[in-house]
C-alpha cells in the first residue's frame, strides 16, 4: 500500500485506531507458472479494531481468495501467493508455520462461511463442533466448554439451546444454520470476524435477522468485521468502510457514505445502476455491459476497460494504480476526476405501472389449489400426516401482466408454480387455462398445456443438460413437440438465440463453458422455443450477480413487450419484483395473505407480514438505510404439516390477538377504483405494527 492511500485509510478510520490487520500487496494466483490465472492482483488495506468493512464485487473478482488466504486456506498447489504480507497486530500471517496460524484461526480471526451446511460436520452434534473450539483453543473442561457454548447460542437467538445442542445439523433450517455458524465463529470472541456472503442463500426476513444479530455482537464483543458481498445494498446501512474489488485488484475504495454519494469508478456506478430503486419505478435497470475479464491475461492494463465508457487509448496499455480523490477515498481509474453517475433512462415497460391499465380478461385462474404431500412411516409405509405445501390457494393471471409471488422459503411459490405447469399433482382445486380445466391432466393434454406454458428455473446449470450442446439444448423442445423440420428448426434456434442475445459462436458450446448470465439465457431461449403464452419463471436470478441480474431482467421485460407474454415470477427478491411485475401475491404457509397491484402492495401494505418482507428489502443508501424502521419476525416459518390453527402466522405477528389463534382470517377486498382490487386475509389489515 503506498504512503498515500495508507495515509487516507488511518484519515477515514479517525485518528487513535489502531489497524488490528494490515493487509500489504498481497498477489495470489492459480495454476502452473506461465499459464496462471491471476486471481489477487496487488491487494491493500487495513482494518482498524472495532471497523467494519465490506469488500464487494461480481463473482470471480477475488473477494473470497483475499480471506481465505488471510486464514491460511490458500497455502498449497494449486494455489500460491506470490508477494504481500498480512500483518495481524504486527505478525505476518502468510508467514507463519501452519502450527502456529492454527492457534489464531478459530481463536484470534473467526470465519462465517456461504454455506453453513457445507461447514458443519453433518454427523457431529452441534454441541460437540461447538466446544470442540472452546476446548482446543481456549483449553476448558467439558462441562465449562458447554457452559460457555450454551450462552453463545443464546445469544445467537437458537432457542431451547440444551436440546438443540444434542442435535444434528439436518434438524435445524437454513436461518437456524447460519446462526450456529456465526455461533462457531464467536465461541472464541475473536478480534476479526470474516463474513463470506452469510446471507446469499436467504430470504429477506431471515437476510434481516442475521444482519442485525451480526452488528449486535460486533458492538457487544468489540469484533472487527470483514462482510464479503456482491451486493452494495445489502452492506450500505451497516459498515464503515467499503472495498470494490474487479478482476482481483480493489478499484475504488472510500467511507460508506461517500461511495455512494461520490462515486469514482466506473465499476462502482455499474454497481449501483444495476441495483433496482425503491422510490423511482419508472427506471430501466443499466447493467454493465460485457463480460467479467479473462483472468488468466497478466494485470498489466486496466480490467474494465472492455467495459468502460470512459476508457482510452492508456487504460488498455497500463494499470492504474489506486489514487486518493479525497479523505478515505481512493479510485484505481486514468480519469476518475471525469467519471460522473449515469442516469438512468425511462423504461417504456416501467411506465405500464404508473397508469392503470384496462383490466384484461384472466389467461389462467387458479381456485382452491391445493398439493399436500403425504408423510409415510413404518414398514408398511402407512401415510401418517400430510406436509400441506400449497393449502387453498385462488389466484388470476390477466393476459399480458406479470404477476409475481413472494414469500419466505417453504411458503410454497414453487410448489404452486409447478402445479400450474404440470410438474406437480394438486390434490385439490382447478387450474382453468384458456378457459380449460387442467387440474390433474395427463398424456395429450399435458402435451398440448405445456407447449402453451414452458418454466425458467431457478438453476441454469442445474436445469440443462451438460451432455447437449446450446443448440441441442434449445431446439430440444422443438423436438419433443414435433414442430418443424431439422432445417426449421434449426432457423428458430438461431433466432432464439439472436433474440436473448447470445452469439451464434456459442451453439456448439457445452454449459460448462458458459458464465451464469449465459446459462440463463440459454434456459429462456429453450422456454421460448415452442412460441408459449405463459412463461412461469422461478427464481431466474437469484443465482446470479447483481450486474447480471439486471441484464436478465431488462431481457425478461423487453421479451414481455414484444412477444406479448404473461408472466407468473417467484422470487423472494422484492427490489426486483417491484420493478418487473404488474401484480403481487404475498405467500404464508401455503396460502395467499395479500394480493393486489404493485403500486398498492408496495405502497400501502395491508397484512403484517408482508409490511416485514418490505421492511426487510436493503436500501442502496446509507443515510437513507440508517433511517428505516425494519420489522425483524421472530421465529421461523412453522412446520407445513402442522399448521397453527386459526391465522398461520399469528405465532410471529406483532399484531396477534385470540381471535388470530381461533379464526382463520378470509380475504377481504380493501381497494378501490384507482388502485383496483387489493385483497388482505387479516382480522387485522391495514393496522400499524407496533
Amino acid at each position: 500500500m503506498s504512503a498515500d492511500i495508507a495515509a487516507a485509510d488511518r484519515t477515514a478510520k479517525g485518528t487513535g485506531q489502531q489497524a488490528v490487520l494490515s493487509l500489504q500487496g498481497l498477489s495470489v494466483e492459480f495454476g502452473p507458472v506461465g499459464n496462471s490465472v491471476y486471481a489477487v492482483n496487488d491487494v491493500s488495506f487495513e482494518l482498524a479494531e472495532g471497523e467494519s468493512l465490506a469488500i464487494v464485487g461480481e463473482s470471480g473478482s477475488g473477494k473470497s481468495v483475499t480471506v481465505q488466504t488471510l486464514m491460511g486456506l490458500i497455502r498449497k498447489p494449486p494455489g500460491r501467493v506470490t508477494s504481500g504480507r498480512a500483518l495481524f497486530r504486527g505478525r505476518d500471517l502468510l508467514a507463519m508455520p501452519d502450527s502456529e496460524l492454527r492457534q489464531i484461526r478459530g481463536r484470534d480471526i473467526a470465519m462465517i462461511f456461504q454455506d453453513p451446511m457445507s461447514s458443519l460436520n453433518p454427523v457431529l452434534t452441534i454441541g460437540l463442533q461447538l466446544t470442540e473450539a472452546l476446548r482446543e483453543h481456549q483449553g476448558l473442561g467439558e462441562a465449562e466448554a458447554e457452559r460457555q457454548a450454551l450462552d453463545m447460542l443464546a445469544l445467537v437467538g437458537i432457542a431451547n439451546a440444551p436440546q438443540r445442542m444434542r442435535a444434528f445439523p439436518h434438524q435445524f433450517s437454513g436461518g437456524q444454520l447460519q446462526r450456529i455458524g456465526i455461533a462457531m465463529a464467536l465461541v472464541c470472541k475473536p478480534s476479526i470476524l470474516i463474513a463470506d456472503e452469510p446471507t446469499t442463500a436467504l430470504d429477506v426476513t431471515i437476510q434481516a435477522q442475521i444482519v442485525e444479530l451480526v452488528v449486535r455482537l460486533q458492538k457487544q464483543l468489540g469484533m472487527a468485521i470483514i462482510w464479503i458481498s456482491h451486493d452494495l445494498s445489502l452492506v450500505a446501512g451497516f459498515v464503515d468502510r467499503v472495498a470494490v474489488m474487479y478482476a482481483g485488484s480493489i478499484v475504488e475504495t472510500a467511507p460508506v457514505d461517500d461511495l455512494f454519494s461520490a462515486t469514482r469508478h466506473p465499476y462502482t456506478i455499474g454497481l449501483l445502476n444495476s441495483i433496482p430503486s425503491l422510490t423511482d419505478g419508472n427506471t430501466r435497470l443499466v447493467p454493465i455491459r460485457g463480460a467479467p475479464p479473462n483472468v488468466t491475461l497478466a494485470p498489466t492494463f486496466c480490467a474494465f476497460a472492455p467495459r468502460c465508457d470512459y476508457a482510452e487509448a492508456r487504460c488498455r496499455e497500463a494499470k492504474p494504480r489506486l489514487e486518493a480523490v479525497g479523505a478515505g477515498h481512493a479510485a484505481a481509474c486514468w480519469r476518475w476526476r471525469e467519471v460522473k453517475e449515469v442516469g438512468r433512462v425511462g423504461a417504456a415497460a416501467a411506465q405500464r405501472h404508473a397508469v392503470a391499465a384496462p383490466r384484461q380478461e384472466p389467461l389462467l385462474t387458479v381456485s382452491e389449489l391445493k398439493v399436500h404431500f403425504p408423510i409415510r412411516r413404518g414398514v408398511l409405509r402407512r401415510q401418517v400426516g400430510a406436509v400441506h405445501a400449497v393449502d387453498g390457494v385462488s389466484f388470476e393471471v390477466l393476459r399480458g401482466e406479470t404477476l409475481a409471488l413472494v414469500g419466505e422459503s417453504g411458503c410454497g411459490k414453487s410448489t404452486t408454480g409447478r402445479a400450474v405447469l404440470g410438474l406437480e399433482r394438486p390434490s385439490a382445486g382447478s387450474i382453468v387455462f384458456e378457459g380449460r380445466d387442467y387440474a390433474g391432466a395427463t398424456g395429450g393434454d399435458l402435451t398440448r398445456r405445456r407447449r402453451d406454458m414452458q418454466m425458467v428455473f431457478q438453476n441454469p446449470f442445474g436445469s440443462l443438460n451438460p451432455r447437449m450442446t446450446v443448440g441441442r439444448i434449445i431446439g430440444e423442445g422443438l423436438r419433443a413437440q414435433k414442430i418443424g423440420t431439422r432445417a426449421s428448426r434449426d432457423i428458430r434456434v438461431s433466432e432464439l438465440l439472436a433474440l436473448v442475445g447470445l452469439r451464434e459462436a456459442l451453439r456448439n458450446r457445452y454449459p460448462f463453458e458458459l458464465s451464469g448470465g449465459q446459462r440463463q439465457r440459454v434456459g429462456i431461449a429453450r422456454a421460448l422455443a415452442a412460441n408459449p403464452k405463459f412463461i412461469i419463471a422461478d427464481e431466474p436470478i437469484s443465482a446470479l450477480d447483481v450486474s447480471i441480474q439486471a441484464q436478465i431482467v431488462n431481457l425478461l421485460d423487453d421479451l414481455k413487450a414484444r412477444l406479448g407474454l404473461t408472466y407468473l415470477f417467484v422470487g423472494h427478491d422484492l427490489s426486483m419484483i417491484r420493478y418487473l411485475s404488474d401484480r403481487v401475491a404475498v405467500m404464508y404457509l401455503g396460502r395467499i395473505v395479500e394480493i393486489g397491484t404493485t403500486q398498492a402492495v408496495f405502497g400501502a401494505p395491508l397484512h403484517p407480514y408482508t409490511r416485514a418482507l418490505l421492511s426487510a428489502i436493503p436500501v442502496p443508501d446509507p443515510k437513507a438505510g440508517g433511517t428505516r424502521r425494519r420489522i425483524v419476525l421472530g421465529g421461523t416459518v412453522p412446520d407445513p404439516s402442522r399448521p397453527p390453527p386459526g391465522c398461520h402466522f399469528h405465532p410471529r405477528c406483532p399484531l396477534a390477538t385470540d381471535i388470530c389463534t381461533r379464526v382463520d382470517p378470509q380475504a377481504r377486498d380493501f381497494g378501490s377504483a384507482v388502485t383496483g382490487q387489493h385483497l388482505a386475509a387479516c382480522h387485522h389489515a391495514g393496522q400499524a405494527t407496533p
